[in-house]
């Protein structure tokens, strides 16, 4: 399923929505940027989400003129198809240096010899043709090496697990916040690690002109949730917020 969020000259962002449900496998999302003849693609997927990437790919650009693979980090639903990637592609791969060598046990001995570029915990700027994709620290939201990835060019903020809903329709951009937060209530709170952190990634989110906020799982959001969910996010309570003594006992 393709979705274009953002056409304008040269630049485009395509979102591609895996539809797992016949697999029992979490719905995904997979990202195409295009920037003149060059492309990068965001959190790629695992081998569910391979064969209608690539073939969807195909329709609107050249897949051997990737010059990137970037993941937001590294769990199977976001890399797991590196080896077919490395093969059908001379992209470099960019994820957190701390999965740097860990993502060759995706892939056959050998293949990302050379092509892994380690992202540093303050995050760096990626070149994607004439534009480029700022690496934004995302660290333990929910991966201890996490990054968003910002697009200034169409102002679309590709947030991996942050802003994730479950249940809902992809197709369908979120606008206000309110009625979605029964979608995404739960997930934050189990999958998200701290109150403490998402209030650090508010307040270095906040003076950015997003116009869009796209997670990996679930529907994006614009307009005037986009405010309202970083608003929401900066005053949760999650993760090990929630825990006590009775969620560490031994199993009678």
């Amino acid at each position: 399923m393709l979705i274009e969020l953002h056409r304008d000259h040269d630049h485009r962002c395509l979102m591609f929505a895996a539809d797992t449900r016949d697999d029992n496998a979490v719905q995904s999302n997979q990202f195409l940027i295009v920037d003149g003849d060059t492309g990068a693609i965001i959190d790629p997927g695992g081998n569910l989400a391979y064969n209608d990437l690539y073939v969807g790919m195909q329709q609107q650009f050249a897949p051997h003129r990737l010059s990137a693979i970037i993941a937001s980090h590294a769990d199977p639903d976001i890399i797991a198809s590196l080896d077919r990637w490395m093969t059908a592609t001379s992209a470099q791969v960019y994820i957190s240096e701390i999965w740097e060598r860990f993502i060759p046990h995706f892939c056959k001995p050998g293949k990302t010899a050379g092509r892994v570029i380690g992202i540093p915990d303050a995050g760096m700027h990626i070149a994607v043709g004439a534009s480029q994709l700022v690496a934004l620290p995302a660290h333990f939201m929910h991966s201890e090496g996490n990054f968003q990835f910002w697009d200034p060019a169409s102002g679309i903020l590709f947030s991996g697990d942050l802003a994730v809903s479950v249940g809902v329709d992809p197709r369908v951009t979120i606008t206000e916040l309110g009625p979605h937060i029964a979608h995404m209530a739960g997930f934050h709170r189990r999958y998200m690690v701290s109150g403490k952190v998402l209030k650090f990634w508010a307040r270095m989110v906040r003076p950015l002109p997003i116009r869009m906020i796209v997670p990996q799982h679930g529907a994006p959001l614009a307009g005037a949730a986009v405010r309202e969910f970083i608003d929401w996010a900066s005053d949760l309570d999650c993760g090990i917020d929630l825990l006590a003594q009775a969620d560490y006992r031994i199993p009678a």
